[in-house]
């Protein structure tokens, strides 16, 4: 759905399982720390409202949002973990470096999902414009962070 059309930090509550005892692990890129920053604030609240334990939510980052899938397939390897979110922002800018970085994470996290166990979460940002971006990381839109780790929990209960 358009997220003109479905606030990104909307949802119903009684419809999300417990979280208490599950683990989570966070990759988030440092490009656009404005954005990634607001959305791992985002995940990490949203979580931890629904009852995941701060010492249960392991957050590692990555220099750029392509180094998100090694960051994610590392995070399948070492276990653990009963969902894996990953967290980054691509705007638009005047090369095709953005299509390139877009479709690399999304094939990456589409193959990872494919082939393992553990199910990661897309948080990848693809804006635009930076008021695209931080309409979406808590802004008018909501926070893309907050309906990640609601995926998560759910998938984690999947």
């Amino acid at each position: 759905m358009a997220t003109a059309l479905h606030h990104l930090s909307s949802y119903d509550a009684s419809k999300v399982p417990d979280a208490s005892n599950m683990c989570f692990g966070i990759v988030v890129s440092e490009w656009n720390s404005e954005i990634t920053g607001a959305l791992l604030q985002g995940a990490v609240t949203t979580l931890e409202k629904h009852g995941a334990l701060p010492e249960n939510i392991h957050v590692k980052s990555v220099p750029g949002s392509f180094e998100l899938v090694y960051g994610a397939h590392q995070m399948t390897l070492n276990g653990g973990y009963d969902a894996i979110i990953i967290l980054g922002s691509v705007i638009r800018g005047e090369t095709p470096h953005f299509d390139y970085i877009c479709q690399g994470v999304t094939a990456g996290i589409a193959q990872l999902n494919a082939k393992s166990e553990i199910p990661v979460i897309y948080g990848l940002l693809t804006t635009d414009n930076i008021e695209q971006a931080r309409d979406r990381s808590g802004g008018k839109l909501g926070n893309k962070g907050d309906e990640c780790a609601i995926v998560a929990i759910k998938m984690a209960k999947f």
